[in-house]
């Protein structure tokens, strides 16, 4: 029935400003960790096209273009995968990482920092994507698929609690805290010999471990748990030598890796204001704490306690799986996928009353970020009067766009900043058309969000698709399971309950179609539900208006490089700075190599940076660039020239064994000038010794 692959997609580690935090100064330097595709398929034996894909992308989100991009390439492979794969059951989620590289999203906005769209960047996400999905595609077996939960303690916390009071009181009463504790886990599992495949998890916490001053390009969290899962069970019996682990995101909007939570970074040392997230009135000095905040690290270690939190409580589960799984049964594998405008879509609320959304706007309090990463010129969250933020910003955004008193009331609430949905030069610039996707195994059922939905937006979601199944008898004697993954498709920002809306905190100022987002997706999942019982509609389903596809159109600013020099005297691979011939165990080893740019080769599949090990007459590598502790970092030391360098950092582990032999080899490639011709290059350090 299933089986799972995944291969690597990092894009450009340098030059190219990264996804998340919206900083323009953010530019890639460097690699931390890989950033991987993990594509998982769910077919059914007796119906071959009854399948879904499920994608976990080491990125901040899905995306309208890379969706685009995954379909077109899957048409390419020709009619055995065209004929099985389309918009119906191809889901594209996104970790959440604000750690990789952008430019590679289909609208204005998100482009704007990065200045502008890169191809390579795109392309790269695209290419690894579909190779994923055809690794998976050629190595289908018959499987079981299981579902479990367990809890996870301090790994993430509520960013916005008094949004998230805002709540009806009863509706809080039901659940012990203002986050999701719970990790859900899919394990996949081979007929043939009953060995595992994979697991694919769902638990929100959002992907800001690594802070806004980090320039190197990692899967923050969720990347450091799926990694340290895929190798704690490497040489076990009971699993497949291609497992697969995926970590993907839940009602991710308001939660934080920043556990200790939120202080004034000045004299005071103070905990910020609860209802705005300010010190003494001002966002800026106001930021989360994680684990480890004192490490001046740019979140590293943080980052990776986060994940080891996630990682030990997935353990947890896998290893007592068979005690505590429920077996996921039932012949139907469905999948449904239309698209919406939800620029006016009118429909009846829970309440009986009619309502509608909006074309997109985002309000003040977005401007102000959040405690993971506060934004600029003095913006407050929990803005939901007149805004008095920097008065520049109120002349600005009328040059951008004035919205309509029409589209001011049709956002109550809101306070609007940005009149996105409704600006359409040079094209637009966030989504107004919204992907609405389902998938169905047995009596498991997926919501794939195209947004980031809050804690309380993502139970309720949850419980009213549940409620109907059940309603339906959709799963008939078995109780239906529910799970959320996103942000998928297509970014459409926030999803916050009308509660939230009107507090105006950075989610409710995110949510970009007005207080009834979260109703009118409800409205959506539940209109189609039907679609995914056994006797479906006969009716065809409805495919929806097109969003654009930007790919081949956006601008871009973005410049390629030009050439490569080494310096004078000097050739590309030699060593600039040689590593010690003594390196203690729990220090760093580093050397400094004369470099290319990394743009000219993004080596997927293999490394920057490997270090190599003397074991028995041979050299072997030991660590490459999927391991936290190895860094691979690159700068231009003359842009006339074209000369760089890199540096190429191990930190030893503590219990590394004393006297072995290593060295750091770099693997390059450079521009010539003149022809532009790409020449593949090596630079090896010195031996040394764990001594």
């Amino acid at each position: 029935m299933t089986i799972t692959k995944l291969t690597i997609s990092t894009s450009p580690v340098v030059e190219i400003n990264m996804m998340g935090y919206a900083d323009p100064n953010q530019v890639g330097s460097g690699l931390r960790q890989r950033l991987y595709s993990r594509a998982f398929i769910v077919g059914d034996v007796r119906n071959p096209k009854d399948r879904f894909v499920y994608l976990v992308l080491d990125t901040q989100s899905g995306d309208t273009a890379i969706r685009y991009g995954i379909l077109e390439g899957l048409q390419e492979l020709g009619p055995q995968y065209s004929a099985v794969y389309g918009q119906h059951n191809v889901a594209v989620t996104g970790t959440h990482s604000h750690s990789g590289p952008g430019a590679w999203l289909n609208y204005l906005l998100p482009q704007i920092t990065s200045r502008g769209f890169d191809k390579q960047s795109y392309q790269a996400i695209v290419d690894g994507a579909v190779l994923s999905i055809r690794r998976a595609h050629d190595g289908l077996t018959l499987g079981h698929l299981s579902f479990g939960s367990i809890e996870v303690k301090y790994a993430n916390i509520n960013r916005s609690p008094f949004a998230y009071l805002a709540n009806p009181a009863e509706e809080r009463e039901r659940y012990e805290h203002d986050v999701d504790k719970t990790l859900t886990m899919l394990r996949f599992q081979r007929v043939e010999d009953g060995l595992n495949l994979g697991v694919l998890t769902w638990f929100p916490v959002h992907g800001t471990s690594m802070l806004g001053n980090n320039t190197l390009i990692s899967g923050d969290n969720k990347g450091v748990a799926a990694s340290l899962f895929e190798k704690s069970i490497k040489n076990r019996m009971d699993v497949a030598q291609e497992f697969v682990a995926g970590f993907s995101q839940a009602n991710v909007g308001d939660t934080s890796p920043n556990v200790l939570g939120a202080y004034c970074e000045d004299d005071s040392g103070e905990e910020c204001n609860f209802e705005d997230s300010t010190c003494g009135g001002r966002n800026e000095p106001c930021h989360g704490r994680g684990p480890f905040f004192r490490e001046k690290d740019q979140g590293a270690s943080s980052c990776y306690e986060i994940g080891r939190r996630q990682f030990i409580a997935a353990k947890e589960l896998f290893d007592s799986f068979d005690e505590r799984n429920i077996p996921i049964s039932g012949s139907p594998v469905l999948s449904l996928h239309t698209f919406q405008d939800f620029s006016n879509f009118t429909f009846e609320h829970p309440n009986g009353s009619i309502v509608n959304t909006c074309p997109a706007a985002l309000g003040y309090s977005f401007a102000a970020g959040t405690t993971d990463g506060p934004g600029a010129f003095d913006f407050k969250q929990n803005n939901t009067g007149s805004p008095n933020a920097n008065p520049v910003w109120s002349v600005v955004k009328g040059f951008i766009h004035e919205p309509s008193e029409e589209q001011k009331t049709c956002h109550h609430g809101k306070p609007i900043l940005l009149d996105v949905g409704e600006i359409k030069n040079p094209y637009l610039w966030t989504p107004n058309i919204a992907d609405i996707q389902l998938f169905r195994v047995g009596q498991l059922i997926i919501i794939v969000s195209p947004g980031e939905a809050t804690t309380m937006a993502g139970r309720r979601w949850k419980d009213a698709l549940a409620s109907s199944a059940q309603s339906l008898k959709l799963t008939e004697d078995k109780e239906p399971i529910v799970v959320l993954g996103g942000p998928a498709n297509s970014y459409t920002h926030y999803i916050s309950t009308e509660e939230e809306y009107g507090i105006q905190r950075y989610e409710g100022a995110s949510t970009l179609y007005g207080p009834h987002t979260l109703n009118a997706y409800i409205n959506l999942t539940l209109r189609y539900l039907p679609y995914l019982a056994t006797d479906h509609p006969s009716a065809p389903f409805p495919v929806g208006p097109l969003p654009p596809n930007n790919a081949n159109n956006s601008l871009s600013f973005i410049r390629g490089v030009f050439y490569d020099r080494a310096p004078f005297f000097k050739n590309f691979g030699d060593t600039v700075l040689e590593t010690p011939l003594n390196v203690a165990p729990g220090s760093t080893v580093m050397a400094t190599f004369v470099g290319a740019n990394p743009r000219n080769d993004l080596r997927l599949e293999k490394s920057y940076a490997v270090i190599e090990q003397y074991v028995n007459g041979a050299w072997i590598v030991a660590r490459d660039d999927s391991d936290w502790d190895l860094v691979f970092e690159w700068r231009r030391t003359n842009s006339v020239l074209g000369t760089s360098e890199v540096d190429i950092s191990w930190h030893v582990p503590s219990l590394e064994d004393p006297g072995t032999s290593y060295r750091i080899k770099y693997y390059g490639a450079a521009k010539m000038a003149g022809s532009g011709e790409i020449v593949q290059f090596e630079g090896m350090s010195r031996l040394f010794i764990i001594a």
